[in-house]
């Protein structure tokens, strides 16, 4: 069973909320790892078996950090209520599309199966219309430093992942279905690494 740290009391919250402005790593991951049941109780609202749970528990944590990153310590408000809104809003942009039309249509829903029988989503042959973590660091980042950092942070298999997922180098951006086939892994294995690599960027990005 999944066990939590405890919540941290005003005093710590504040404390560490002024050394992670400061730039301290270690207080963000703190401030984080306290605040990770606030982040699975918000998921709950949005599980069903169609949907992939490490996929939505990333993704609030995405909406966790951005939270205390932009937290303003003068407000006065608790850091656990506007986190709650940081991490609603990056649920529902991962979500958004599941309307696709007038009826409800789920990004996971099946839609066949691959020659090996593994099952086949809706979500695997689409490309992403969203935008993605990766395009928010370029957005806010020099495309140069997105590419300095290809070759000095990730794997070669990192790196060959990001640059056919994200278009990189004037390629076209591909689905994980597809990236998995052109490498002969499966495409929950791509997931996986695609996270490890992004996070990996983010931390050396916000390391400056």
């Amino acid at each position: 069973m999944q066990t939590f740290q405890k919540p941290l009391t005003a005093e710590e919250e504040f404390y560490y909320l002024t050394q992670s402005k400061n730039g301290d790593l270690n207080a963000r991951n703190l401030l984080v790892e306290h605040n990770l049941r606030l982040v699975a109780h918000i998921v709950k609202k949005y599980n069903s078996y169609e949907r992939d749970m490490e996929d939505l528990i990333s993704t609030g944590i995405i909406g966790l950090i951005k939270a205390i990153n932009t937290y303003d310590l003068s407000k006065g408000n608790k850091l656990g209520t506007y986190a709650s809104r940081c991490i609603e809003n990056e649920l529902l942009m991962l979500l958004r599309q599941e309307r696709k039309s007038s009826r409800e249509v789920s990004l996971y829903e099946p839609i066949g199966s691959d020659k090996e029988g593994n099952e086949i989503n809706l979500i695997d042959v689409m490309e992403s219309t969203t935008e993605d973590i990766l395009d928010q660091m370029i957005t806010e980042n020099h495309i140069s430093s997105i590419y300095r950092l290809l070759d000095s942070t990730l794997t070669p298999r990192e790196q060959e992942i990001i640059i056919l997922r994200y278009g990189l180098h004037n390629k076209k951006p591909i689905t994980q279905r597809d990236v998995a086939q052109k490498m002969g892994i499966s495409r929950s294995y791509v997931s996986r690494i695609e996270k490890r690599a992004l996070e990996k960027l983010r931390n050396r990005l916000e390391e400056g």
